[in-house]
């Protein structure tokens, strides 16, 4: 199996985002992350789009990343 087999991609949604200043947080603490392989945030929207491994980092990671930079997000559930 290829690595890029092995990546998933999910949505994450908040309603928290209150200025563009939060995008480059956000990107940068996932990005950091091992097993994040992409995240970009749409702040219009309130989504932040993830591209990662799941045999390296668990979407509870990725939710507690978020948080750590002051933001709620949950999974979409599309």
């Amino acid at each position: 199996m290829s690595v890029r087999e092995q990546v998933k991609s999910i949505v994450l949604r908040s309603d928290e985002f209150s200025c563009p200043s939060c995008i480059a947080k956000i990107e940068n603490k996932l990005n950091d992350l091992d097993g994040v392989e992409s995240a970009e945030v749409k702040f219009a929207s309130g989504r932040v789009l993830v591209d990662y491994d799941p045999a390296k980092v668990s979407v509870r990671d990725l939710v507690a990343a978020v948080a750590e930079v002051g933001y709620a997000v949950k999974p979409s559930a599309f």
